[in-house]
C-alpha cells in the first residue's frame, strides 16, 4: 500500500501478509514505523476479508529494533524544554504511544503469525511477543538489546516475554543481552518451530495461516479473546467469561455450517 513507507501489505486467500519494509536499515523502527504499524493493524482488524495476518521482514533481517537516530532525536527534542516536568510528561506520553504500536498487534482480532529470519533485536522482541505465534529460520537470532545501551526495555518485552518462555530464562536474557540462536529459540519455546531456511519457513507459515483462515472467523475471534483474557486472569474468571461469551455467540451460522460439513464429510465454508 503506497500510504505506508515502512511497511508493505498483500492480501490473498484471507491472509494479510505484512512485511517490515526498510531493508536498507535492517528494518529499523523509524519514526514513521511507530505511526504506521498501529494504523495498519487497526485497518486489518476492521477488514472482514482478512482472517489471519503473517508478519515478516524484507531483506536480510527481520528487524534491528528501534532506530537509534530516532532515539537521539527524541532526546534532543526533550532537551529543548525549559521545564523538566513538562519534558518528562512528554516522554511518558511518547513511551505510551510506542507501547500502543505493539498493543495494536495483540488486540487485532485476527491471529498474527511472526515469521523471523536474520536479526530480531531489541524492539523486535517487543514486536514478536505481541504476536500469537512465532516461527523462525536457522539463521535467525534474537537479542534483548536494551540492556546493552543502558536502558530498561519499555514497550512490551518485560511484560510479555515471561508469559511466553517463563521467568527464569527471561531474566537471563534481559539481564545479559546475550544472543539466542534460532534453534535455541525453538528449545526455549520463544518460537513454535525453527526451519532450515527462510524459504521453507515462509512456505510452512503460509500453510499454517491458510489452515487458520479456513476455520470459522467467529470461533477464531472468540478463541483469541479467551486466550488473552485467561493469560491475565484466574481460571475461575476465564471460565466465567467463556460461559458468557458462548451464551451470546455459540449458536451461530458458523456452528451450523461446521456441524453440517462434518456430517457431509466436506470442508466447511464460512462467510467473512
Amino acid at each position: 500500500m503506497s500510504s505506508y513507507t515502512t511497511l508493505s501489505l498483500h492480501i490473498e486467500n484471507h491472509i494479510a501478509h505484512v512485511r517490515l519494509n526498510n531493508p536498507s536499515k535492517a528494518n529499523a523502527m523509524s519514526e514513521n514505523f511507530w505511526r504506521e504499524m498501529p494504523l495498519l493493524f487497526q485497518t486489518l482488524d476492521q477488514n472482514d476479508e482478512v482472517r489471519v495476518v503473517v508478519l515478516s521482514g524484507e531483506g536480510k533481517h527481520f528487524t534491528s529494533g528501534i532506530d537509534l537516530q530516532m532515539l537521539m532525536g527524541l532526546k534532543q527534542t526533550l532537551d529543548k524544554h525549559t521545564c523538566q516536568g513538562r519534558a518528562r510528561e512528554q516522554l511518558r506520553r511518547t513511551i505510551l504511544e510506542m507501547q500502543h504500536t505493539f498493543n495494536a498487534i495483540e488486540q487485532c482480532r485476527k491471529p498474527v503469525l511472526a515469521a523471523i529470519h536474520g536479526a530480531c533485536i531489541g524492539g523486535g522482541i517487543d514486536l514478536i511477543t505481541a504476536c500469537d505465534m512465532r516461527y523462525c529460520s536457522e539463521n535467525a537470532y534474537f537479542v534483548v538489546k536494551e540492556i546493552e545501551i543502558g536502558m530498561v526495555a519499555d514497550v512490551g518485552t518485560l511484560q510479555r516475554l515471561p508469559k511466553v518462555i517463563g521467568e527464569g530464562i527471561t531474566r537471563e536474557l534481559v539481564y545479559t543481552g546475550r544472543k539466542v540462536s534460532g534453534k535455541e529459540a525453538e528449545r526455549i519455546q520463544l518460537v513454535n518451530f525453527c526451519y532450515e531456511n527462510p524459504e521453507k519457513m515462509m512456505e510452512e507459515v503460509m500453510a499454517i495461516a491458510q489452515n487458520i483462515a479456513n476455520k470459522s472467523p467467529l470461533a477464531i475471534r472468540g478463541t483469541k479473546e479467551m486466550l488473552l483474557y485467561t493469560r491475565d486472569h484466574s481460571v475461575e474468571e476465564g471460565l466465567n467469561y467463556i460461559a458468557t461469551w458462548n451464551a451470546a455467540m455459540l449458536f451461530s451460522n458458523d456452528l451450523q455450517e461446521g456441524v453440517m460439513a462434518q456430517f457431509q464429510k466436506r470442508p466447511a465454508t464460512y462467510q467473512d
